[in-house]
């Protein structure tokens, strides 16, 4: 049976947008994931990518101005 679930092909597309963005060189964290690729689960879309082979790093990053900690990701090229 083939899968109509209209999520996983948003899904996929969050994950190629997100993966050529990375691979550019650039950090990606949640909410400019939200802001750029309308994507409320980075994460996740981060996951799928990894298991796929891709090698995707992260880091927390303390803002000295909010004093909140997030996560980034990034690729190294």
């Amino acid at each position: 049976m083939e899968n109509t679930n209209p999520n996983e092909k948003i899904s996929q597309s969050q994950c190629d947008r997100i993966l050529r963005y990375l691979q550019s060189g650039k950090r990606l964290t949640s909410l400019e994931a939200l802001d750029k690729f309308g994507c409320l689960r980075l994460s996740a879309r981060i996951l799928d990518l990894k298991n796929r082979w891709h090698q995707i790093s992260d880091e927390f990053v303390h803002d000295a101005r909010t004093g909140k900690v997030y996560k980034a990701y990034f690729m190294a090229v």
